[in-house]
């Protein structure tokens, strides 16, 4: 054994750790700068997602129907336009890099194919209210929120690999964002109007049972909602002007200002999976911030 040359190998690694937690101290995290032009997508921008190259996919640029692809940069393009009344909200990607998307006017999941951007139709019922945002477990299943805001319940479905669609919950409040945690053993659901964050155990074949309280906030609405590698929680607090990161238990350790008062949608991206890409629908834009730990769906399909 030549203790002499472990000794330096360890000795350069811990080296390259202080480096990089310097680094780390150095960069400032947890603060907003705009993304896109202000002005450049709807009040219904949405999404968002980001794909193996990095770019970020949302919806609604410039008009409604359709899905904007957005540099890292910030340049945006139209991507596709849905069919007949079809829009988009909330957006995933796969492992194989195909794209899924809530369509909330006519109540299904579409996938697109993002070579021919070819669009069909993954999932649908017609007792869905609006398919709002959508989840992915490492296997590929989607679970969709589906809000009635008239009525102020929501609904709470599983879409399997084939297409099947499941109603897993009914009788809620109006559910919006939702996710899976890192160990696929939790489904995590929001509800806007009541503001709860609730947690479910998440079974092998896709149940959900033993629902909890994780939190409940005395003022304004949730939408969408990420986890981080280490199951933390970020969630847009829509109408304050925040995301807030959370842990699973329910404690805040950051709250970052949007620049604007109604964050929609997240998710994460950038060379190292820490860079945050929220969409804002009061200054019609997407914002971006530094975190601090990789986002679950970019380290997962990386």
């Amino acid at each position: 054994m030549n203790l002499p040359r472990i000794q330096r190998h360890l000795t350069s690694i811990l080296i390259a750790i202080a480096s990089l937690s310097s680094l780390r101290a150095a960069e400032k995290l947890f603060i907003a700068s705009p993304l896109t032009a202000e002005g450049s997508f709807t009040s219904g921008v949405e999404g968002p997602a980001v794909d193996g190259d990095g770019n970020v996919y949302a919806v609604s640029f410039q008009h409604k129907q359709n899905i904007a692809k957005i540099s890292p940069e910030g340049r945006a393009e139209i991507f596709v336009t849905l069919p007949n009344q079809s829009t988009g909200n909330g957006i995933r990607f796969d492992r194989n890099g195909t794209m899924f998307i809530a369509d909330y006017v006519e109540h299904k999941i579409l996938r697109v194919d993002m070579a021919t951007r070819k669009i069909t139709v993954h999932g649908h019922n017609p007792e869905m209210n609006q398919p709002n945002d959508i989840a992915m477990a490492r296997d590929g299943t989607l679970f969709a929120s589906d809000p009635n805001w008239k009525d102020g319940t929501g609904q709470l479905w599983r879409i399997a690999t084939d297409g099947k669609v499941t109603r897993l919950a009914k009788d809620m409040g109006t559910t919006n964002g939702v996710e899976v945690s890192p160990d696929g053993k939790t489904l995590y659901v929001n509800e806007s109007q009541q503001r709860n964050v609730w947690a479910f155990d998440l079974a092998a074949d896709g149940s959900i049972r033993n629902k909890r309280l994780i939190r409940k906030f005395p003022d304004h609405g949730f939408d969408g909602m990420r986890c981080d590698v280490d199951g933390n929680l970020y969630i847009t607090r829509h109408g304050k002007g925040t995301v807030i990161k959370m842990t699973p238990k329910g404690k805040i350790l950051h709250e970052i200002d949007m620049l604007g008062k109604s964050p929609t949608n997240i998710c994460f991206g950038g060379k190292d999976g820490r860079t945050a890409y929220v969409t804002e629908a009061d200054k019609k834009r997407l914002v971006q911030f530094r975190v601090d730990r990789p986002g679950l769906e970019w380290n997962r399909w990386k």
